[in-house]
């Protein structure tokens, strides 16, 4: 299963490469793409093995959430800081700190035995995956200014990101059952020591903003405070309710750490988050269509998992494989198919069309008797999903960075990236509170105990229909065509004169 990460590069690479500056960019996208499938993988992986770590380790529940939770805490955290840091000081810089570092994190987590280690070196994992993919969509972005390479490599990049999870899934838990959960860190030991080496030698030092204005040192502090505090508050709220102090402590906190960022950012000269990204609404209004889309993705991974474990009894490998459907239809539109429809009918309708078809699938998957086979109602509705969520990435993707000028590509690379993080927790949040409301409903009303479960799950797809509708109306009424090569280049001066 590995092997199909080289296939977008191998399928999207023009066939007249004899030009150097030509084939080294291509070969910088595989580089980039390998250390994004080592850090998808790794998300997903982890997850599958959380039970025999907390066997093997004898963690009650409350300490081994902090296994997901001090990488996810530390990853939300970092983006925005790393992003910025690679537009400041380079981003092949800060692409190679986060790929070493989370390199030899993984090699720690493989080898301790200590929970306090294991948990230590998971928060250096998100340090590490935070510095790496936040400036990734950055370091594409500037290396194929052409819209029609571009979206060949974003095509790519989406390929890999989903097939990564799906592959997680897979080899998460073969890996557990027939060697040991230590191993699933330690697979990404090779990953690393192919991709940092590759990625030295392709990736070129770019032009970087540098720091003779200053480093924004309040900013940086108050934002990764900020951030902290928000994904630490989302955490809490999957085991705590939304009205108890460990969510609402951090909440607040975290609003005021933003009033105050927000205000030191309109004074400093060379600020951590220019307040001109915000106004880009290209950038903002994709990152919150892809924030309602991945309600209804994270819904169906997650409560289709356990549907499928409840319902009709299937152990982990049987689970990634039901998945297969989805996962395998998206990459199927990455290999070319989904580029070719947005140079046809442009990224806006392509987008248009595959939200549409998520909302078909999950209204699909809410409707669907609970005990229903999996073939062939379920799978068919997996693959309408993937093919809905298959055109609906890369125009989310080429859209996002569109408009974004070259000086702030890491910062916006950066966003992209945060605002899947943040979705994740948000739309997981909303769709448990959902469920578990559901559930007490039904129990209340005496019906049988799984089936109240059960109702639980399609409740929360009936949520998740609402949200990707939400996106369906943001993306028609706020999401306009993205800008012509010149006229980006025409905001890139604008900034400079400004600046």
């Amino acid at each position: 299963m590995p092997p199909n990460i080289i296939t977008p590069t191998v399928t999207i690479m023009p066939t007249n490469t004899t030009d150097p500056a030509s084939r080294r960019r291509w070969f910088a996208l595989f580089a980039v793409l390998l250390g994004q499938f080592m850090l998808v993988l790794d998300a997903t992986v982890v997850n599958v093995a959380l039970p025999v770590i907390q066997a093997d380790l004898h963690l009650p529940e409350a300490r081994l959430t902090w296994v997901t939770n001090a990488y996810l805490i530390a990853f939300g955290g970092l983006l925005l800081l790393f992003g910025r840091l690679g537009d400041l000081l380079g981003r092949r810089r800060i692409f190679l700190f986060g790929l070493v570092l989370f390199t030899l994190a993984s090699v720690g987590c493989g080898m301790t035995h200590d929970e306090l280690v294991l948990i230590a070196a998971r928060f250096v994992q998100g340090v590490g995956a935070a510095a790496a993919s936040s400036v990734v969509l950055a370091i594409v972005a500037v290396e194929f200014p052409e819209p029609t390479d571009r979206t060949k490599a974003m095509s790519g990049y989406m390929f890999v990101s989903i097939s990564g999870g799906s592959v997680g899934l897979l080899v998460g838990g073969a890996i557990t059952q027939m060697l040991d959960w230590h191993w699933i860190f330690l697979i990404n030991l090779p990953i690393g020591l192919i991709s940092i080496p590759l990625a030295r030698a392709v990736l070129r030092e770019e032009a970087s903003l540098g720091v003779k204005g200053g480093v924004d040192v309040a900013g940086a502090v108050l934002v990764t405070a900020s951030a902290m505090s928000l994904v630490y508050a989302l955490v809490a709220g999957a085991t705590h309710p939304w009205t108890s102090a460990a969510v609402l402590a951090p909440a607040l906190g975290t609003a005021a750490l933003l009033a105050v960022f927000f205000v030191v950012e309109s004074r400093v000269a060379q600020p951590i988050l220019p307040l001109r990204i915000l106004r880009i609404r290209s950038l903002m209004a994709s990152n919150l269509v892809r924030g309602l889309l991945m309600m209804g993705m994270y819904g169906v991974f997650f409560f289709g998992s356990l549907e499928l474990w409840h319902a009709l009894g299937f152990g982990p490998m049987r689970v990634g494989l039901a998945f297969l459907p989805m996962t395998g239809m998206v990459g199927l539109m990455s290999l070319g198919i989904s580029a070719r429809l947005v140079a046809r009918f442009g990224p806006r309708a392509v987008l248009l069309g595959g939200l549409t078809l998520v909302v078909a699938a999950l209204v699909s998957f809410a409707r669907l008797d609970p005990h229903a086979p999996y073939w062939p109602w379920r799978m068919g509705s997996y693959a309408l999903l993937g093919l809905g969520a298959g055109n609906s990435f890369l125009p989310l993707l080429t859209m996002a960075m569109s408009d974004v000028p070259t000086r702030d590509a890491g910062l916006g690379s950066a966003l992209v990236s945060l605002s899947l993080q943040l979705a994740g927790a948000i739309d997981l949040a909303i769709l448990a509170t959902a469920a578990s409301h559901r559930t007490a409903t039904l129990r209340a009303a005496h019906i049988a105990p799984l089936d109240t479960v059960l109702g639980g799950y399609h409740f929360a797809y009936h949520v998740a229909v609402g949200g990707v509708v939400l996106g369906l109306l943001v993306a028609t009424f706020l999401l306009a065509p993205p800008s012509k090569p010149e006229k980006r280049l025409e905001a890139d001066v604008d900034v400079k004169a400004a600046a």
